[in-house]
């Protein structure tokens, strides 16, 4: 590699750090959750899990299939989300991602508790909550 490559290197790394130093400094409000609870009572409102990516990135697609286990198996006590923000650019800003995948953790009143940046297993996202300190109960017997 010749020594104009290299510099050339270096120097889209160093703006690349530069960006997210830049990002990661700035002062940052919560974000509210997507207005997916309008019309609903505040005992009919569920902790829910947003999860920001893109159908093309190597760990939001392995993901995917974590997320509709969750969605699956917690139904009906947990809200599972997904935006694509390659489909839905303007999410970026709105929820101030940094990276992807992001994860949100909303609490049952729509307030922000975690965020988590880059893949997240199965197991590390029911420990997030736990230590969040919500619970789930069991899953709603099906007759």
């Amino acid at each position: 590699m010749n020594k104009g490559v290299k510099i050339g290197i270096v120097a889209v790394l160093a703006v690349a750090v530069g960006i997210v130093v830049y990002v990661r400094t700035m002062h940052h409000a919560p974000v509210e959750p997507a207005p997916t609870d309008a019309g609903r009572t505040a005992d009919q409102r569920l902790p829910r899990l947003l999860d920001l990516g893109s159908k093309t990135c190597i760990p939001c697609k392995l993901m995917a299939p974590i997320l509709d286990d969750l969605r699956k198996e917690y139904a009906g006590r947990m809200e599972v989300g997904f935006i694509d923000v390659a489909e839905r650019p303007e999410a970026v800003k709105t929820y101030r991602i940094e990276g992807i995948p992001t994860q949100i953790f909303y609490d049952a009143s729509g307030k922000e508790r975690h965020r988590h940046w880059g893949f997240m297993s199965k197991e590390d996202i029911l420990a997030t909550w736990q230590e969040l300190g919500v619970t789930f109960g069991p899953p709603a017997s099906v007759e």
